[in-house]
């Protein structure tokens, strides 16, 4: 093996190429590709005698053996190629029996392949046969029960003569089970018609082999529903069937649209606007977009729009305002027949320490006076009394100081029959006649209670005289008012007076039903630690339970519990009864109303209306301001100094008097500005206001809280408790009298008249005076009057009697006086002179 000419590689025949990389000098290399030829093995032929292959070599035969081989060797290279040859002959099979196989696992898939194709085929084909097979009798069915429906209407027809036309129908009506039918129907003509196509098409598909193995579509298949196109369900096959079923039964008519009459407020949510039409709120979104409002189902629109879009459903609107919210709670009339008598209502007024709530103990037997703060009444309390004949009366006993004021009007609004204390030592004082003004407006009968008979000052005629000053006649003047001598303290005439009542409550024939809604008025409101808002209700119509859901004023809530006057726990309170209630989401106000509801959803509505329409009224109050009243305003007040307070009182009527009386001390210098008012406990954000504006906080009856004390001492905040509203109310003017200026006083000392006038050098103009009157000061005021008109007032700047600085010069004398910075003096004017005194003021 060699590369004679460095061109063309040597070999034999049979030889296999390979590479071999030559080396250069200077590190250079090359890729030379050469064949290796296979030493030739030659054997020898067999002979005749010995049977060994012709041409071979004998093994004996050194002569024809190549050079350097042994027997042996010989030997061993002939087995070693006997057993190549064997081996490739084993590949060359075994390479031939996969070929085969893989040959057989071809042709078994492709089988495979071309039945599964066969059975999908076959399988659409049979879907779509037995929908067609469906629809043909669905359209029968149709058919059928609209022949029913004319064959009913229609007059009965003669015979028409037999023709041909009558055969087919009488063979068509034999095909639909003798339903009756004028022709041949749509359905079988076009099945018929459609018959040859889909047997040829069949036919086809049947035949064509090599279509279906190889997968083609053909335009007949894809047109009638064939391969690659969306099966319908075994389940909505029967439910189409269903529907051809009711439809040819005649359920299948949609019902009438219903009409509805919308109730419309002023604003609406969308949603809620579906709901009173009965409307899908995505319908009603649509609409709405399609009016060019982007809006969801959770935002508000105006009461026109909201009407729109209702005629647009075919529904008719009724506007309503929300002041209808309150028609749940409208007083129905009660029947005659449903009346019962009720226990009156008494209210025990007069001028305070005129006993009486010491009357009222007297007749209860209790003894209330010693729990109150002084022995001043300063709440509303309300007690069930039995007499000893057994009648049932209910008292109110109203606070007598002239700060209740509102307290005794709410008093004289509920009650039936008012009874006027009037002290025998005392006569009628100014709450006397408040009292009597209050019992006149509500228009109820007074009865008068002569108190404090069993002293010896005691004068009876006299209360009865002043009573007439006051247009109050009493029987014992010939007038129509009852009046009774009574002693809280000895028990004189309370028999006598309790016989007056009766009698007053027979005449009034006072009656309520107690089979209805209960309605009552909030005697008193506070806020208990322990039971959280209380409302002490005196029920006037109805029978108020436990469980009741009921709104008053602003808040409303949930009958939780109902307590008696003696404390006693009760599941329900009829006409004339007080209780107190819990339950509340809220202290209301004293003097609102309560009514019980129907519903949670209604009290929670009504109560918000309530609120949102006393939020706009406060607001309408600001904003009828104009720009010049609210300027003037601001001016007048930076000519007044205000007290600014916090007030927490433990019940809604001791604030209410508080407040009231607060805001009536002051003048147009000095004012009390309550700042916030609240029931219950002082708290650490009652403090925290306090100290932003700068007021003490005032607690009537009530104390602070732990965080509420902390927070004061380390603000600095003042905390002020009373339990009498005398005390209150005086220290409340002793802190605001101390805003007041004081007053200035002045007093005329001297009058001196000018006779010269100088100029020294350093002073300037100095005149020389004689004192005509008093004396002068120097550290006087002075003025200078010309013509008896005040050209100046000032200081003298220096006073001398001769060379000599003086104090003061005496009447009759001479001196000399030069003014601070004022020189324009004159022979002739005259000096007032007067000393100034501040003396302090008081509210």
């Amino acid at each position: 093996m060699s590369d004679t000419d460095g061109k063309k590689p040597l070999g034999l025949g049979g030889a296999r190429p390979g590479q071999v990389k030559q080396s250069f000098s200077h590190g250079r290399t090359k890729s030379v590709v050469v064949e290796t030829k296979r030493k030739k093995v030659v054997v020898p032929k067999p002979s005749a005698a010995g049977g060994k292959p012709a041409g071979s070599p004998s093994l004996g035969d050194p002569s024809r053996r190549p050079a350097g081989i042994s027997d042996a060797e010989m030997e061993r290279r002939l087995k070693a190629l006997q057993a190549a040859k064997a081996r490739e002959a084993e590949e060359a099979a075994q390479r031939v029996a996969e070929e085969k196989a893989r040959e057989e696992e071809r042709e078994r898939r492709r089988a495979e392949a071309e039945a599964k194709e066969r059975e999908d085929r076959e399988r659409e084909e049979a879907l779509r046969l037995k929908a067609e097979e469906d629809a043909r009798k669905a359209r029968e069915a149709e058919l059928r029960a609209q022949k029913k429906e004319e064959v009913r209407k229609a007059p009965a027809k003669a015979e028409a003569p037999a023709d041909p036309a009558a055969a087919e129908a009488a063979a068509a009506r034999a095909a639909t089970k003798g339903v009756v039918a004028t022709g041949p129907r749509k359905t079988d003509r076009d099945r018929d018609e459609r018959a040859p196509d889909r047997d040829a098409r069949n036919a086809k598909g049947k035949g064509d082999d090599n279509a279906r193995r190889t997968g083609k579509l053909s335009l007949s298949e894809a047109l009638h529903g064939g391969e690659g196109g969306r099966q319908r369900s075994l389940a909505a096959m029967k439910r189409k069937q269903e529907k051809a079923r009711q439809k040819a039964m005649g359920y299948g008519q949609s019902a009438e649209k219903m009409v509805r009459d919308v109730q419309l407020p002023e604003t609406i949510v969308v949603s809620e606007l579906a709901n009173r039409m009965a409307e899908r709120a995505a319908d009603v979104v649509k609409a709405l977009m399609k009016m060019g409002m982007m809006v969801t189902a959770n935002q508000t629109i105006d009461a026109d729009t909201a009407e729109l879009v209702i005629e647009e459903f075919g529904h008719k609107a009724v506007r309503v305002s929300d002041a209808d919210v309150e028609q749940v709670i409208d007083t129905v009339e009660d029947k005659p027949e449903d009346l019962q008598t009720r226990p009156p209502i008494i209210t025990i007024m007069g001028h305070v320490d005129h006993g009486k709530t010491s009357l009222l103990d007297a007749i209860r037997k209790a003894n209330v006076v010693s729990g109150e703060a002084g022995g001043i009444t300063q709440h509303i309390g309300a007690y069930q009394v039995t007499t000893d004949s057994g009648a049932v009366l209910t008292f109110l006993d109203t606070p007598g100081h002239a700060a209740f004021t509102s307290m005794r009007a709410r008093g004289a609004q509920v009650t039936d029959i008012v009874v006027l204390v009037v002290a025998a030592d005392d006569a009628v004082m100014p709450q006397t006649i408040e009292a009597i003004n209050h019992a006149k407006a509500a228009k109820v009968p007074m009865i008068v209670a002569i108190n404090k008979c069993d002293k010896y000052e005691a004068n009876p005629q006299k209360v009865r005289t002043d009573l007439l000053q006051h247009e109050v006649v009493v029987e014992a003047m010939s007038g129509d008012v009852q009046d009774v001598e009574v002693s809280a303290k000895t028990g004189k005439g309370l028999d006598e007076l309790l016989e007056a009542i009766a009698l007053q409550a027979e005449v009034l024939e006072l009656k309520a039903n107690p089979n209805r809604a209960a309605q009552g008025a909030v005697i008193e409101a506070k806020l208990d630690v322990g039971r959280g808002p209380v409302a002490t209700v005196l029920v006037q119509h109805g029978t108020l339970k436990q469980g009741d859901i009921f709104v008053v004023g602003e808040k409303w809530g949930k009958v939780r519990a109902l307590i008696n006057d003696r404390g006693e726990r009760v599941t329900e309170a009829g006409p004339s009864v007080p209780v107190e209630v819990l339950g509340l989401n809220g202290t209301p106000e004293a003097g609102d109303v309560l009514n019980v509801v129907e519903t949670e959803a209604q009290a929670r509505e009504i109560a918000d209306y309530r609120e949102q329409t006393t939020k706009d009224k406060r607001a309408a109050a600001g904003a009828a301001t104009t720009l010049e009243q609210l300027m003037a305003k601001a001016k007048a007040d930076l000519n007044v100094a205000e007290l600014p307070v916090v007030v927490k009182a433990d019940v809604q009527g001791s604030t209410e008097a508080i407040v009231q009386a607060l805001e009536k001390v002051g003048n147009e210098e000095v004012r009390v500005r309550v700042i916030h008012s609240g029931v219950g406990a002082i708290t650490e954000s009652d403090v925290g206001l306090a100290e932003a504006s700068g007021a003490p906080v005032i607690g009537f009856n009530v104390r602070a809280n732990a965080p509420a004390r902390a927070a004061a001492n380390q603000k600095g905040v003042e905390i002020r408790y009373y339990s009498i509203i005398y005390d209150l109310v005086d220290d409340i003017k002793a802190a605001a009298s101390g805003l007041l200026k004081n007053e200035v006083r002045e007093h005329f000392i001297g009058y001196a008249q000018i006779k010269e006038v100088f100029k020294v050098s350093g002073v300037g103009k100095v005149a020389g005076c004689i004192v005509t009157e008093g004396v002068a000061r120097r550290s006087a005021g002075v003025r200078l009057l010309r013509d008896d008109v005040v050209i100046h007032e000032g200081t003298l700047k220096t006073l001398k009697r001769f060379k000599d600085e003086v104090k003061d010069v005496i009447s009759g004398q001479e001196c000399g006086m030069a003014f601070e910075n004022y020189e324009d003096i004159r022979p002739g004017d005259v000096i007032e002179i007067f000393e100034r005194e501040e003396v302090e003021r008081t509210l």
